[in-house]
Formats: structure tokens, C-alpha cells, sequence
């Protein structure tokens, strides 16, 4: 089986530019013009696709949260009440649909239970991402795979034992597997890249990584150890209000982690020695002794 997937109008994997998503997830605070400046940013960048999260809050809030209260741009509400806050609806998204087809970048969501894929089925999205809090939610995944499209799973939270119950659900053709620690924002000694060789070794699929850190170090490390996809959230002021902001990266950071995977990507070669023609000009020059026959 070849490690490779086709999402929208590109092939994700190995001997592949690395696709590079940038996660709007819920930076956008519920407010659709700030969602569209990050689609600007984002396609600014040069990104590959924009990535949102669809929820249906009294589904995926625990009961026992549902009630807390806590401070919000929205006054002291609680916290269900925020979750809705923060949720588009159908004519907010066909409006984010419109604009992403205009600026000609992909885009698709993260969906966190079944309604969400219902609600996700009715735009054109050429994929599907299970966040890491759903990855044991085994019919959710049942649920996304009925549909057809290429499945993304991130795996931050879980054990290899919940990692592989949930690929032996989806099946690893159309699959796309993301190592995440899911601490916002993850501490370097947390972040545990060498699990992205882990996954490869095990599974038949591409292998990319999901960041929540600081800094744009990491996902160049990933992409040298094979990701073939990476994810950061994006937000136009890590400043702004939201658990994700902080661990997110500004527009100008993201113009240089995008130019950085791609310098990454053209360095790495293919690991076979050979004098370049730009190396020959150096040999005739400064080697005294030529190789003995």
C-alpha cells in the first residue's frame, strides 16, 4: 500500500510536499470577519488548506460543565452558553465557503460528534479530521468513515492502545495519522517528536504532526522526521482572548514556518552521495590530491 492520500486537489505523503494546514479552529472567537482575515493570512502564507471545529455544544460539553460559569468577551455566562457563542451556523459557513473558493484555498473541519458530520455534509470539504478528545468516540469514527472522504486522526491524549483501536475502526486506506500532545500550549519536553517515527514504523499511512507549542522549531523537526502533514493554529493576536490563542502563531510567524518546512523539504535530498556540478568549480580549485584508482 502506498503512504499517500489525495485530499481536495492534492496528494498528502511520502515524496510529497508537506500539507500544510493551518488550524482557525475557534480563534476566531465567533466573529466571521475575523475568521476571514485569517483566511487571508493563511492563503498570505501560502498554506495548503484552513482548518475550523464543529461542535454541537450540548453534545460535546460534559454534563458537569455545562452549568460553570466563567468570565467571557460575552460577559459571565456559563459555559455552554460560550460553546454556542463561538459555534457558526449554516449561512456563517456557507459565507466561509464563499471566501476560501474565492481566495482558492482548501478547507475543512474538525468535527467532534455526529451531528457535526451531518452538518459538515452539506459543503463541499474534501475531508474530515477527528479531533484527539473524539478519537475513542469509536461510533463517531464509524460515523465519519460512512462518509467516504479521507479521515484525519490526531492522537494527542491517548495511548498506543486507543491509537490502534481507532485505526482498526477506520482502516488505514484514506487515512491520515497526526501525533499532538494536547497541552496549550506543549512543553518542548512534551512535544516527543521521535513518536512520529513510532507511528510510521506501525502504520501503513501517512504520519504528520499537530502542534501546540511555542515557537516554529518543532514542526520543521517533524517534517525531517516525515510528516507529511502539519497543523498550527493560527490567530491574528496571540493576545486575543481563547485557550487556544497562546499557543497559536501570528500571520508573520506563520509566512516563516511555511518558508521554513518548505527550505526543510528541499534540504533533506534522497540520502544517496554524489558531487554536485556546483561542488566542481570548489574541486578543481582547492582538492590537492585527486582519489587514488
Amino acid at each position: 500500500m502506498k503512504r499517500e492520500v489525495k485530499i481536495g486537489n492534492r496528494m498528502v505523503g511520502d515524496g510529497h510536499p508537506a500539507y500544510i494546514i493551518a488550524e482557525i479552529g475557534i480563534n476566531h472567537n465567533g466573529d466571521i470577519a475575523i475568521a476571514k482575515q485569517m483566511i487571508n493570512a493563511a492563503v498570505h502564507a501560502g498554506v495548503d488548506a484552513v482548518k475550523f471545529q464543529k461542535r454541537t455544544p450540548e453534545i460535546c460539553t460534559p454534563p458537569e460543565q455545562q452549568e460553570q460559569m466563567r468570565e467571557t468577551p460575552w460577559g459571565y455566562i456559563t459555559y455552554l452558553d460560550y460553546r454556542y457563542k463561538v459555534e457558526f451556523d449554516e449561512p456563517q459557513y456557507r459565507e466561509i465557503e464563499r471566501h476560501c473558493k474565492e481566495k482558492g484555498v482548501t478547507w475543512f473541519a474538525s468535527v467532534w460528534d455526529e451531528q457535526a458530520v451531518d452538518f459538515m455534509e452539506k459543503f463541499d470539504t474534501p475531508a474530515y479530521k477527528i479531533p484527539s478528545a473524539s478519537l475513542t468516540d469509536h461510533n463517531l469514527l464509524r460515523y465519519a468513515r460512512k462518509t467516504g472522504k479521507p479521515l484525519v486522526i490526531s492522537t494527542g491524549m491517548s495511548t498506543m492502545e486507543e491509537i490502534r483501536a481507532a485505526v482498526e475502526i477506520v482502516g488505514t486506506e484514506n487515512l491520515v495519522i497526526t501525533h499532538c500532545t494536547s497541552a496549550y500550549p506543549c512543553e518542548p519536553e512534551e512535544l516527543n517528536l521521535r513518536m512520529i517515527q513510532t507511528l510510521r514504523d506501525e502504520f501503513p499511512c501517512p504520519i504528520g504532526y499537530s502542534g501546540h507549542e511555542v515557537g516554529l522549531i518543532p514542526p520543521i523537526v517533524a517534517a525531517a522526521f516525515g510528516a507529511c502533514m502539519v497543523e498550527r493554529h493560527l490567530t491574528l493576536d496571540r493576545a486575543m482572548w481563547g485557550s487556544d490563542q497562546a499557543a497559536s502563531v501570528e500571520p508573520g510567524g506563520f509566512e516563516r514556518l511555511v518558508m521554513y518546512l518548505r527550505v526543510a523539504e528541499a534540504s533533506l535530498g534522497d540520502g544517496v552521495k554524489r558531487v554536485y556540478e556546483s561542488e566542481k568549480p570548489s574541486l578543481k580549485k582547492l582538492r590537492r590530491v585527486n582519489s587514488q584508482e
